[in-house]
């Protein structure tokens, strides 16, 4: 019975994974048509709306597991995509040959970048985030937003219509599509990974860190794809730092906002500790390039936060259970909710 609940959990977060590659491309296409459209510069595109496009998964997910009462989930999904983003994701990128890449090209954002898990261990080092907190980030979302935009703007520039790649009716389909498929992927994960949780005993946190965090970030995995091969390889690590930030300030943000969230210091500094060394491995060497090991380096990098989340969960959950091994973190951490259905 359990081995069919936890398929059919599996198929579902199998099927949401798919709507998120699909409704994320498509979102992002319609971002960039309406992009050339306001005639708004392609540097604010890359760290901005691009940014947001691919961060939209996460962004949906930790809103409806806020909303459910459950912001763990968009904890762990926000704090684990971003390890995904800059290890995985950027690791398996660099796999394919080494990256050029100037050092002065990382400045304002990538320094936040860094500072913003560093910012968010602190404020979570009571073990929870409240809705202060959340407040506290989304400030500094707007106050970095507000930064970018000036200096995107200093710098618009007209753009030819004829360079135009989508009508505004494509633009369009493609924007509202590409979210429609986003919030019903949303949905799914959800569902999917709470209830994988319960059936393995896993800790919500770590389902979101994981699982979740793999799935959502299919869409910054397409960018850093297709920046490749169209030769900008600065997009995507543009895309790449921006959807971070976006996780750690707005993602973050809204989610606390909405129902505050506890969660252990120990899981927290883990996840801080490999997305900031993840984020160190991307600065290049004095060659201008970011070489073709670290790649090696920042997949390693992943496969160990991986196990050492996994790890801690364990020991956790050993410490609560204690009596039997037949009690399951998930139920405890679903008692007091009504955002599951008993099975």
């Amino acid at each position: 019975m359990a081995m069919s609940i936890l398929g059919s959990d599996l198929a579902t977060v199998i099927v949401a994974a798919v709507l998120v590659g699909l409704g994320g491309d498509g979102f992002l296409r319609g971002v960039l048509g309406a992009a050339y459209w306001l005639r708004v510069p392609k540097l604010l595109v890359a760290t901005t709306l691009a940014a947001f496009a691919t961060s939209s998964p996460e962004l949906t997910v930790s809103t409806l597991a806020a909303l459910s009462g459950k912001p763990e989930i968009g904890l762990g999904d926000a704090l684990g995509s971003n390890v995904v983003n800059v290890a995985l994701i950027f690791g398996l990128a660099l796999l394919f040959g080494p990256i050029h890449a100037k050092a002065a090209e990382f400045g304002r954002d990538f320094a936040l970048a860094i500072a913003v898990p560093l910012i968010m261990f602190l404020l979570a080092y009571d073990g929870m985030l409240s809705r202060f907190d959340g407040g506290l980030l989304l400030l500094i979302f707007a106050g970095w937003m507000a930064v970018v935009i000036r200096a995107g703007a200093a710098n618009r520039t007209l753009v030819n219509v004829e360079d135009v790649p989508y009508s505004v009716g494509q633009t369009l389909v493609f924007g509202i599509g590409g979210l429609i498929a986003l919030i019903v992927a949303g949905r799914l994960f959800v569902t999917g990974a709470t209830g994988m949780a319960i059936t393995l005993g896993i800790d919500t946190y770590v389902i979101g860190a994981t699982v979740v965090a793999v799935g959502t970030s299919l869409p910054e995995l397409v960018t850093v794809v297709l920046a490749r091969m169209r030769g900008h390889d600065e997009i995507g690590i543009g895309t790449l730092i921006g959807s971070n930030l976006f996780n750690g300030l707005a993602i973050v943000g809204v989610a606390t906002s909405i129902y505050p969230a506890t969660i252990a210091t120990r899981e927290l500094f883990v996840a801080v500790a490999f997305g900031i060394a993840g984020l160190l491995l991307l600065i290049p060497n004095a060659n201008e390039a970011i070489p073709r090991v670290r790649g090696v380096m920042l997949i390693t990098l992943y496969a160990t936060f991986v196990v050492v989340t996994l790890a801690i969960a364990h020991i956790e959950r050993s410490d609560l259970l204690g009596v039997s091994d037949g009690f399951r973190i998930g139920y405890l951490s679903f008692a007091s909710s009504d955002f599951l259905v008993p099975r």
